[in-house]
């Protein structure tokens, strides 16, 4: 059997639904951690710093630290910190990936004449008028668009609710253009972070997601083993409609220490 020296994981609907931990996630972490695997949370929302984030961990009664959080908003920053160094960046984004981006001295401005860079993300306030500035900030037709993760819909409390992938694809679609790079999972950028943080190579290392085309896909292009669990936004017909086969699929985050 193949032994496993870290372990990817997903947040949203894998370990925690809003800012609840899903039931056992807390158990679960832990006997990982109690196996030998030490833990990364990879997660596609943008909105908060890896320390916010690690904070609404311990909040659910999981524990993390900052440095055990990659956020897709903390890749883009890196992204662009190799392609874009001295770009001025026109976000559409929340506060969140701005501080993130200020954390790592990028350049931000409002106008979308002065735009060298796009940035496209999730945001809970968007309205018409950052469709029209970004439109605007595009038109020029050598800047590039840059999206922080592909998540259409993502889970919250509730129910799903619209993602980055919402976002993106809408100034995408006004602009007429294709991003350059859309960051997060499942993107090469997002596995070689990760993997650099963990220290392990990618055949010792299990990723557990609830999303086929960002968790499966990121774990299975690397030849990492794959755990779907059926606790966030992909059910067993969906599984079935796929192309992305995960190596394992179980009910939730509480029967992979089974899988050990």
């Amino acid at each position: 059997m193949t032994r496993f020296d870290g372990v990817v994981l997903d947040v949203d609907g894998t370990v925690l639904r809003g800012d609840r931990a899903l039931p056992d996630a807390p158990w679960a972490v832990r006997s990982l951690r109690n196996a030998g695997l030490d833990p990364l949370f990879v997660t596609n929302n943008p909105t908060r710093t890896a320390g916010a984030y690690a904070e609404r961990l311990v909040g659910a009664g999981v524990d993390a630290t900052a440095a055990q959080v990659l956020t897709a908003g903390e890749v883009t920053a890196g992204y662009l910190l190799d392609r874009h160094p001295d770009a001025s960046l026109f976000v559409v984004g929340e506060d969140g990936l701005r501080e993130q981006f200020r954390e790592r001295d990028l350049r931000l401005t409002a106008d979308p004449d002065a735009a060298d860079v796009v940035v496209a993300s999730v945001d809970r306030e968007f309205h018409y008028d950052d469709l029209r500035d970004a439109l605007w900030a595009l038109s020029g037709g050598d800047v590039p668009l840059v999206g922080t993760d592909p998540d259409r819909v993502v889970p919250a409390a509730e129910r799903d609710v619209p993602g980055s992938g919402a976002i993106v694809n809408a100034v995408a679609d006004v602009a007429a253009c294709d991003p350059e790079a859309v960051l997060g999972k499942p993107h090469p950028a997002t596995r070689a972070t990760a993997l650099d943080r963990l220290g392990v190579p990618a055949e010792r290392c299990l990723v557990v997601g609830d999303r086929l085309d960002t968790d499966i896909a990121f774990g299975a292009d690397a030849g990492m083993t794959t755990v779907l669990v059926l606790s966030g936004v992909t059910d067993r017909a969906a599984l079935a409609r796929s192309d992305v086969e995960p190596d394992h699929v179980v009910e939730s985050l509480a029967a992979v220490p089974e899988l050990l």
